[in-house]
């Protein structure tokens, strides 16, 4: 998900403006389009998402667009934190962040390509029947959460917070080998040193599944709408690439059978478009 911080639309123009945003006429197509490029901006070591081998979902997905485009892929990396929208898309350096939450300030969203929601994650048979964080089972539970996230205020108002570990929300390593604050919660869970955790699906179900440990990821289906604990994921563009945007839209309706079993394969939890209910697996 997108994480940088909301700027003005202002100050977004004036960056545009002195990065070298295309005129109107010129942003009939990016050059990418018309370079045999799909210039994408990645986090180098973000799985189950992105990493610089390029085996993440993100990076399949990817290269299902440019697969389609007719095009090879390019990558610009950076690793996602503040300032992650501003030194990619805003320096034109490259023209494409494959997820981005819809709705999302810095950018113009394609039409969404799924839409899924956090989780809770546990030791597999120790949280039996919980579906929910209102659950008297999870009172005095050591339970693991990222810092700023939007079930913290949903973790507060059902009473979670006094048991609650609060990781922080970015790490900042020079040589991209650091694991991802999802993985270090899910490390600590599976070594017995928190008892549940509360994580973005599309992070906790592969990396649960990679833990070695066998554990139970339940969408959380069940919450009030506020905080929203379910998101739609786009595509991000930069403001007024109208038809760029238009031409991924194509492409993400073409091929969104194949986008899907990529999500299922890295275990997505998927939802329908509309109300709290898993999106039944598109048939052959």
């Amino acid at each position: 998900m997108m994480r940088s911080g909301p700027w003005t639309s202002a100050v977004l123009a004036l960056l545009l403006m002195t990065a070298g945003a295309r005129t109107a006429q010129a942003q009939h197509l990016p050059d990418l389009v018309t370079t045999d490029v799909l210039r994408i901006c990645g986090d180098p070591a973000n799985m189950p998402f992105s990493q610089r081998k390029e085996d993440g979902f993100e990076n399949r997905i990817a290269a299902i667009i440019a697969d389609e485009l007719k095009v090879k892929v390019r990558y610009y990396w950076l690793g996602q934190g503040p300032g992650f929208v501003r030194n990619t898309l805003g320096t034109g350096l490259c023209d494409l962040i494959v997820g981005s939450a819809a709705g999302a300030e810095l950018v113009q969203a394609t039409n969404p390509y799924y839409r899924s929601a956090y989780v809770l994650v546990s030791r597999r048979g120790e949280l039996a029947g919980v579906e929910r964080l209102d659950d008297p089972k999870l009172k005095g539970k050591s339970i693991g959460v990222i810092g700023g996230t939007p079930p913290v205020n949903r973790m507060g108002e059902v009473g979670l917070i006094s048991s609650m570990k609060a990781y922080a929300p970015y790490q900042f390593d020079p040589s991209h080998k650091y694991q991802t604050v999802s993985a270090e919660v899910i490390a600590d869970l599976a070594g017995g040193r928190i008892e549940a955790a509360v994580l973005w699906g599309p992070a906790a179900g592969w990396l649960a599944k990679q833990s070695g440990v066998p554990m139970d990821v339940v969408p959380l289906l069940q919450e009030p709408d506020r905080p929203p604990l379910t998101f739609r994921i786009a595509m991000g563009v930069r403001i007024e690439e109208n038809d760029w945007k238009r031409l991924l839209n194509n492409v993400l309706r073409k091929r969104r059978a194949d986008i899907e079993a990529v999500l299922r394969e890295f275990e997505v939890p998927l939802l329908e478009e509309e109300g709290n209910k898993l999106l039944e697996p598109s048939k052959p």
